[in-house]
């Protein structure tokens, strides 16, 4: 009986002195890795000023990585778009360099809240609801809501969705304005625009719907599809978001839009990003907005 007892009381020894170790290596790794996001962003979710983004060298910018024309990644990886454009010249007027990181509609906001990120430019909508979780900048962009649908069986009237099935992706102003004005829609949701888009390529439902300027251009890329409404709801405009409270950088960012005004900066934005997919179909004047002054 002697010996199953001097097993037992080493055996316990080692499970002790492993858990010691294995604390002992959490800390360390925990340590590490706190020490390593600290490099980039907050830890607390606390905003990050001016003057900090200048001393890390990079300002931390959300964007759409699917959502061609406005912030997608190319054939080579990098991130291109109109929201990436003003992106990149907001990092070089900082005098640092631009990270760019991947967020759905749904998403936004928490990465704001989180400190993920400094700055949203992620096409996003301005609404009296988001208000009240983030600090909008001014404006540099016009939008409305859009559909998109087969030509074959065009959707040209909301109305004509009542009992349909209308694909949406979470979180635009797309989803909450047929849910609060059009309840006899069915909606189908996507977190990801390229799920939103595969859905109606594979017939999933009769239309998709978001911005105008999405859909506009989508339907110019994809024989067989139409923009068939291309005017929905309120007309509202894009702009920049930082977290609550973040007045410094908030100010930096409303600064530069007026600066970037006096060169038409948008204008040369639009021609370089979404000219070549828009064409003569849509005139830059219907879209984009200079100075953070909208006409």
């Amino acid at each position: 009986m002697k010996k199953p007892i001097r097993f037992t009381a080493l055996a316990l020894t080692l499970v002790l002195a492993f858990a010691l170790l294995a604390g002992c290596s959490g800390t360390k790794g925990k340590t590490a890795t706190t020490s390593a996001a600290s490099s980039t962003t907050s830890t607390t979710g606390e905003a990050r000023s001016v003057a900090e983004i200048k001393k890390s060298g990079k300002v931390i910018i959300g964007v759409f990585s699917d959502k061609a024309p406005f912030g997608y990644i190319d054939s080579n990886g990098v991130y291109q778009g109109y929201d990436v454009y003003f992106g990149n010249r907001i990092a070089k007027d900082l005098g640092v360099k631009a990270e760019y990181v991947s967020v759905e509609p749904a998403s936004r906001v928490e990465y704001l809240k989180a400190g993920k990120v400094d700055i949203i430019l992620a096409n996003f909508t301005v609404t009296a609801e988001r208000a009240q979780s983030v600090d909008f900048a001014l404006p540099y962009m016009k939008v409305a809501i859009g559909v998109v649908s087969p030509t074959k069986s065009e959707i040209t009237k909301p109305e004509q969705l009542n009992g349909k099935t209308l694909i949406i992706a979470k979180g635009t102003t797309a989803e909450t304005f047929f849910s609060k004005n059009y309840p006899k829609v069915k909606l189908l949701k996507f977190d990801q625009y390229a799920e939103a888009y595969n859905a109606l390529l594979d017939g999933r439902g009769d239309a998709f719907s978001t911005d105008n300027t999405e859909v506009l251009a989508w339907a110019l890329k994809n024989k067989g599809y139409s923009a068939g409404i291309d005017n929905l709801g309120s007309q509202d405009t894009i702009a920049p978001a930082v977290k609550k409270g973040n007045t410094d950088l908030l100010n930096w960012i409303n600064a530069e839009t007026k600066t970037l005004g006096n060169e038409k900066f948008f204008h040369a934005d639009y021609a370089k990003t979404l000219a070549p997919v828009y064409g003569s179909a849509v005139s830059p004047e219907k879209l984009v907005v200079e100075g953070g002054i909208v006409k």
